[in-house]
This record gives structure tokens, C-alpha cells and sequence, in this order.
């Protein structure tokens, strides 16, 4: 049986998807896709292949498109994820319609918050088939359960009692981050840029913050019940009760589902920010991270791109380099951090100048897939058996 590698990258220009064979030494690109649109995350559904796209435009707004040939022919959703009431529960500072309201006068009702951007788009468990999820900005998490034809907002997030004492990081007030817990079908964790990280028990009926030891060095309090800036959380299906965060304030990690977290770079790690991570497919306790000099500093550590690597949850840390570019300030975003399902994986990272470097030696040693590209948002990895 044959296999074949997809890597699908979003970029503020339009979708790319890459492909190979097992080996993953030569490489196809083929046409671009959704042209001009900021395409901020491409998906494929392991259970049914469907590819799955969160696209934006500046003239259109939001919208996400599937396709059943691998990208050869998109289809729009029927109902794309929309906002279409206010808050119940306050708004977030700066979202507030200020035209709106003074030429309506004082005693108007708001108006619904406008929906920016689907973020990101995660398949649901094997036990719930055709259900799909999406998080958004402003922060709010939708689901499909039709294979993404129509979405339906979560009405008890999006009306959360602490949502009016959130406040957008740097890219907006968003929901990038779900992850779900395949042992227990009513627990998922959300991340908020910048409120933190919340857990539902019970299906997404409520939602706690799950925040203990988290910094959040540019609040009054160093360590709030919420409001952190998380930029990237991780899990392996396998060991479910680990979680991993890359943090504006540190990398972290939970043993417990979130009830606490433990700083893992401190003294360990030569810089504090960074956006990604992301888990070895086969071995829970490999992570990988991408650092900046600092949130001031938006820079290479040291002027060298470097991934670093634990092989132990982050008892200890490597810098990888070999293949990666010296003399070279690169970023590296959020969603543009991914692995594929392989023992020996490979393990693929984009930056905001449009180099996409690959691994397929578990990040050991690094190659150069394709340069010049747009800014990349988002990479992701899918593994097709014929």
C-alpha cells in the first residue's frame, strides 16, 4: 500500500498544498488556491478526506469552503460561521461599533459583533461522525454537524461571564486553539488570545478557566484566574491528560487536564515568546517550539532560525539547527507548526517571509520545501494510504 503526503499552508495570499511520496525528498506544489483571499487555515478530515479551508477577504469578510478531490474543486458552506447577536455578557474592550452608537444616540442596542476571521477548523472525534469545529474572532467556537455545510455557534461560550474583561492580543480577540479529548466526549479545551485557556466538562454547556501558574506579565496580576495570552496549545491522543502551551509569558505544561501548569523553560529556554508547538505524532513526550527574542524583539534568538526540541515533556531542551538558514530574523505564527503521522516524522514549520522548512528525521535536520511565498498563517500535514 502506497503512501502519499499532503502539506496544505495558508498564507495571506491564498492556499498552497504541496505533495510526496513516503520518502518525502521531492515535492509537487500545485496551483494556488482561493487567490488573493487570506487563507488562515486548511484542514483535512482524516476520516473522510474531505479537505476543509478557513479563508477571509477584505471585500467579502469570512468564509470556509470544503473539497472531496483534494483541492481540485472548492465548495462554499451552505452557512458560514456567523455572529448574529451581541454579548449577553458585556462586550471586549475595542469591539464596541463607535459610529454606530453615536449616531444612533446613547440608549441604542448594540449591534452584533462583527465576525473577522475563522481561525481554525478541527475534525471532531471518530465517535462523532460528520461534526466538525471552528474557532473564530472575535472569540467564539462554532460547530458543524454536517461535514461543514452549515455552522451553529456555541451560545454559552460566546456569552461566557468573564467575556467582557477579555482583551484582544495583538492579532485580535481570537479563538485559535481546540483541542479535544478523545477519552472523554463531553471534555475540550479552547485558547483565547488573550484570556487563556478555558475547559468544558459537560459539552460545551460551561466553560472554567484553567489558568494556574501561567504568567501574564503585562497584567496588574502576574498570575490572574484568566486572561493570559496563550498563542499555541498541543496534545497527543494518546496521553490526553498532557497538555502543552506555548505562552507570550513561557512554554507550559499540564499533567492534569489543566487544573495546573508547570513552567518548562524557565532556565532552560534563552527567550520566553514564541507562537507554536506541536507534539511528535508517536512519542507524547517530543515537543518542538519556535522562539523570538521577545514580544519587544520579534526576532531569531541570537540571529540564528532555530527549532528547538524536548524528549522528555521538557525536563530539557535542544536547539536544532542543521539546514535552517544563520543570520536569518525569521517568525513563525501560531497555526504554522505541524507534523505529520509518520514513527521517523516529519515535522514542517512556515514563516511570515514565506519560507516553509521541512524535517523527515523528527527535526534533527532541516530542508527548504519552497521560498518566496506569501506570509504563512498555517501548515498542516495529512498522510493518505492507497
Amino acid at each position: 500500500m502506497s503512501k502519499k503526503v499532503l502539506v496544505m499552508v495558508g498564507t495571506s495570499k491564498g492556499g498552497f498544498i504541496f505533495s510526496s511520496d513516503a520518502k518525502r525528498k521531492k515535492w509537487q506544489a500545485g496551483d494556488i488556491h482561493f487567490k488573493s483571499w487570506n487563507v488562515m487555515h486548511m484542514q483535512m478530515d482524516p476520516r473522510d478526506r474531505r479537505l476543509h479551508a478557513a479563508a477571509s477577504h477584505f471585500v467579502y469578510g469570512p468564509t470556509t469552503h470544503y473539497s472531496d478531490d483534494l483541492g481540485k474543486t472548492w465548495v462554499q458552506a451552505k452557512q458560514v460561521p456567523a455572529i448574529l447577536r451581541p454579548s449577553k455578557s458585556g462586550r471586549p474592550s475595542g469591539t464596541v461599533d463607535e459610529e454606530f452608537r453615536s449616531s444612533a444616540g446613547e440608549n441604542v442596542k448594540e449591534k452584533p459583533e462583527k465576525m473577522i476571521k475563522v481561525w481554525n477548523i478541527t475534525p471532531g472525534r471518530a465517535s462523532e461522525p460528520n461534526v466538525l469545529y471552528a474557532g473564530a474572532q472575535p472569540a467564539s467556537l462554532f460547530i458543524s454537524r454536517d461535514r461543514g455545510e452549515t455552522w451553529e455557534m456555541n451560545e454559552h461560550f460566546f456569552d461566557h461571564p468573564q467575556r467582557g474583561a477579555w482583551s484582544p492580543g495583538n492579532g485580535g480577540l481570537c479563538l485559535h486553539t481546540i483541542l479535544l479529548d478523545p477519552s472523554k466526549k463531553e471534555r475540550m479545551y479552547i485558547a483565547v488570545s488573550a484570556a487563556g485557556c478555558y475547559r468544558t466538562d459537560d459539552g460545551g454547556v460551561t466553560w472554567a478557566p484553567h489558568n494556574k501558574n501561567v504568567r501574564a506579565d503585562f497584567h496588574p496580576e502576574k498570575f490572574p484566574e484568566f486572561g493570559q495570552c496563550v498563542h499555541k496549545m498541543a496534545m497527543h491522543p494518546n496521553q490526553p491528560e498532557v497538555i502543552y502551551q506555548q505562552n507570550h509569558c513561557g512554554v507550559y505544561r499540564s499533567d492534569n487536564s489543566g487544573e495546573d501548569w508547570i513552567d518548562i523553560g524557565e532556565g532552560k529556554l534563552p527567550a520566553r515568546f514564541g507562537f507554536p508547538i506541536a507534539v511528535h505524532p508517536t512519542d507524547p513526550r517530543t515537543i518542538y517550539v519556535a522562539l523570538e527574542e521577545s514580544d519587544e524583539y520579534r526576532m531569531s534568538v541570537e540571529g540564528q532560525f532555530a527549532v528547538w526540541r524536548s524528549r522528555d515533556a521538557g525536563d530539557s531542551w535542544q536547539r536544532m539547527t542543521k539546514g535552517l538558514p544563520e543570520n536569518a530574523h525569521l517568525v513563525v505564527l501560531r497555526e504554522a507548526m505541524s507534523t505529520d503521522t509518520f514513527e521517523d516524522a516529519g515535522i514542517y514549520i512556515g514563516t511570515n517571509t514565506g519560507q516553509l522548512f521541512y524535517s523527515r528525521d523528527s527535526g534533527t535536520t532541516w530542508e527548504l520545501m519552497a521560498d518566496y511565498l506569501p506570509p504563512i498563517y498555517s501548515v498542516e500535514a495529512a498522510v493518505l494510504e492507497d
